[in-house]
């Protein structure tokens, strides 16, 4: 046996073996106990002031220490004294700016490696820690911190962290504050915050709130807890909101607020906002960044169903824009293919498919609020690769399979009487097609027929029971992804020939259709071909998820941005499977724009059936139950169509023109607009001087435009318009223009126009 005794300078070797019996093996001997040991020697001599060769002195305290064991757990300890500067040499070292008990806790931390964390000594711990380079000392205080976050705390946890340079402890007191902001802004921490935090709150997409009035209710509380000081910064901060998405009404009520009447530019903020709701074709003129609805706000996605590696999945996973994560959120009571889903009241509706054996006609109805399923009556024909809509309150299921033949039939399903009926049939019969609503009317987009893939475009207006074609796609597209936006209508990737044919081609190109010019326009293509790709608005960008490149299905996705015509390509969707034959359904919630309305949009990444499905339920048409007995509408709705003949050429000659100008240059643009129109539509109705026929509502729309141009509707008083909601206060300012309208016949009631948004109009 060899025993080792090393010195300094040598290992000598000691040999006890005999020289008749064998050596064994070397052994080492480590003393496991040797480092604590040894440091509670050294915490002994740093209490006994024993072998100190350093002297910290913080504020009026000393504390003594061992230069060898600062320098061995601090790395800024261990550059202070290996390093030729002058603290080096002290035998006294100040340390400016550190808390003295703080730092008398790090330095028994240095002997001990224990640590108490309390909360009232938190704070300066972590700064005197940061300042020590302690990161072991760093990451437990910033742990504790993260537990101890609130909404009370979290704003000042936050700004603290950003000040000591702790990213991960600022990135979770940030994620905190946005996830529960409607609890934070009723705190303390929120009303003292400075103005220059304020901004960085309003200007996230991440805040976690209902609506955009409730960044507004935040906004104006902290205003008025320091007025005086804080007005002056209104306008800047006001900047950061999305006004044109705020409630018409809200909108109102805001001008008339005495802490923005008096700014110039959030009355032009504000101004801005109105006219994005009475100007709606100008939309795509008056995007902004105001524009751009919260991730909080844009709803959630539904993956219904699919094709997963060996049979058709049943669950529902749900997306959330904002966490940028999926969760299983239901399961179908059966297995489905190629079916319609569509949403109607905040509910998703499974409409036919096929089951793998047959075409189905049935209807499922889930409730995502109370989880549960519900059997709806069945369609009248068993359909498969239809597509479903929703447009003015009725569900729509257009075209599709019946497992035998191709079909052009449309049935509706009304949610009043709870049953299904068949309306006009389409000019072609369609599967695998595309169907989205645009300005009140239903789109059928390419398909296919049964010989070849379609690139021809149907349109149904509900009012008139009638298909009418519109321009073609300039390629032929069946599995076609569709979805609206800000007034056009997008047709993504397809396919142009049945898979069984060689010639067959997958589509990686976009184009962009719009109805005012009847026109299809090609816009950036997507990175890589999808076949029936998976389309929806999510905010203010289409994502395309999903689809068939030829080889595999595609579980990738991405996302394009109309402002910019530019794709983006994202992080893999996280669905549990890559997804065939399944469909994904947006359900929005209502926009806080009314006339922007709630958006439903469901589309498909099925191969072999691919739907788009956009629900608008705005309010296009004024909709005011008059009681207008001798016009012969009496019981109907009143709509700005329904006015009498002969109008505008009597209207020209009888208007007594009084030009005096006021001060409504910045209300001018908005008495262009269809509410002018409604105005004096509902004057010659109330008249009843026309009683015959109909005239176009361009008659009436030029008729606005010429009083406008003799500065009629300048002696209007539009404060009364946007700031009183009442009928009896509006016949005032009614009474300004009805002084330039015809009076020839009797009418109890001169006023039925409100120059307000349609959608919030009171019946009369």
């Amino acid at each position: 046996m060899r025993i080792l005794i090393r010195t300094s300078n040598s290992t000598v070797t000691l040999s006890s073996c005999a020289s008749m019996e064998p050596c064994v093996s070397d052994e080492h001997f480590q003393a496991h106990s040797h480092a604590e040991h040894t440091f509670r020697r050294m915490e002994a001599y740093l209490r006994t002031r024993k072998l100190c060769d350093v002297v910290l002195i913080a504020g009026d305290r000393r504390i003594p220490a061992h230069r060898l064991v600062l320098s061995s757990v601090s790395d800024y300890f261990a550059a202070m004294f290996t390093s030729d500067v002058r603290e080096a040499k002290q035998e006294e070292v100040k340390m400016e700016g550190v808390d003295p008990d703080a730092l008398w806790v790090l330095v028994q931390y240095a002997y001990t490696g224990c640590l108490e964390l309390r909360e009232d000594t938190i704070e300066s711990l972590l700064s005197a820690s940061c300042l020590l380079q302690l990161s072991a000392v760093v990451q437990a205080c910033c742990s504790y911190l993260m537990k101890q976050l609130h909404p009370s705390n979290c704003l000042g946890i936050r700004s603290f962290a950003d000040a000591q340079g702790c990213l991960d402890l600022h990135k979770v007191a940030h994620n905190y504050t946005m996830e529960h902001f409607m609890e934070v802004m009723r705190h303390q921490e929120f009303l003292l915050l400075p103005a220059s935090e304020v901004e960085k709150l309003l200007a996230s997409d991440d805040m976690n709130v209902p609506d955009e009035e409730t960044v507004v209710a935040a906004l104006l509380s902290w205003v008025h807890h320091d007025a005086p000081t804080r007005q002056s910064q209104l306008a800047a901060l006001l900047a950061h909101i999305r006004l044109p998405l705020l409630k018409p009404q809200f909108l109102a009520d805001m001008e008339a607020n005495p802490l923005l009447r008096d700014s110039v530019e959030c009355q032009r903020l504000v101004m801005e906002a109105m006219k994005y709701h009475l100007l709606p074709e100008r939309r795509p003129l008056l995007q902004s960044p105001r524009t751009r609805p919260r991730k909080a706000t844009v709803g959630a996605l539904f993956a219904v169903g699919g094709m997963d590696a060996t049979k058709g999945a049943t669950s529902i996973e749900q997306y959330c824009l904002r966490r940028d994560t999926w969760r299983q959120v239901a399961v179908m009571s059966g297995r489905r293919l190629q079916f319609g889903v569509a949403v109607l009241d905040n509910r998703l509706y499974v409409v036919g498919g096929r089951d793998g054996l047959k075409t189905l006609n049935t209807v499922e109805c889930y409730n995502p609020r109370s989880k549960s399923w519900s059997v709806m009556p069945p369609m009248s024909t068993h359909r498969h690769g239809l597509g479903v809509a929703v447009l003015e309150g009725p569900m729509y299921a257009v075209g599709g399979h019946d497992g035998w033949s191709y079909l052009s039939t449309v049935e509706r399903w009304d949610p009043q009487a709870r049953q299904w009926s068949f309306v006009a049939s389409m000019a072609t019969p369609r599967s695998t097609v595309g169907v989205a609503v645009l300005n009140s009317k239903l789109y059928a987009v390419g398909g296919r027929d049964g010989s070849s893939c379609l690139k021809s475009v149907e349109c149904f207006d509900p009012h008139t029971n009638k298909w009418s074609s519109c321009a073609p796609m300039s390629k032929r597209r069946g599995g076609v992804g569709v979805a609206t936006w800000n007034g056009f209508l997008y047709a993504i990737g397809g396919h142009d020939a049945p898979a069984s044919s060689l010639a067959s081609r997958l589509s990686d190109c976009v184009e962009r259709y719009d109805p005012k010019t009847d026109m299809w326009t090609a816009v950036a293509p997507m990175s890589l071909s999808r076949d029936a790709v998976g389309v929806c608005l999510l905010g203010d960008r289409l994502y395309a998820v999903g689809g068939y490149d030829g080889q595999v299905y595609l579980n990738t996705v991405e996302a394009y941005d109309p402002q910019t015509n530019e794709w983006t390509q994202l992080t893999i969707a996280a669905l549990a499977r890559i997804t065939s034959e399944n469909r994904f359904c947006l359900i929005q919630p209502t926009r806080n724009d009314t006339s922007l309305t709630k958006k439903c949009v469901a589309f498909t990444s099925s191969r072999l059936a691919s739907n788009v499905v956009s629900q608008e339920t705005s309010v296009t048409q004024v909709n005011m139950n008059c009681s207008l007995q001798d016009t012969g509408i009496a019981g109907k709705p009143f709509r700005a169509t329904q006015v009498w003949n002969s109008v505008v050429d009597n209207l020209h000659t009888q208007v007594d023109v009084k030009k005096r100008r006021q001060n409504l240059k910045i209300y001018q643009d908005c008495f262009l607009g269809s509410e002018a129109v409604d105005v004096v539509l509902a004057h010659i109705i109330q008249s009843k001087v026309y009683k015959d026929a109909e005239v176009p509502r361009s008659k009436a729309v030029r008729l606005c435009q010429h009083l406008n141009d003799a500065n009629v509707f300048e002696e209007v008083d539009t404060n009364v318009f946007w700031k009183n909601k009442s009928q009896a206060k509006f016949k005032d300012s009614s009474n300004s223009l009805h002084r330039f309208l015809p009076t020839t016949g009797t009418s109890s009631t001169p006023w039925i126009g409100h120059i307000i948004p349609r959608d919030h109009r009171e019946k009369v």
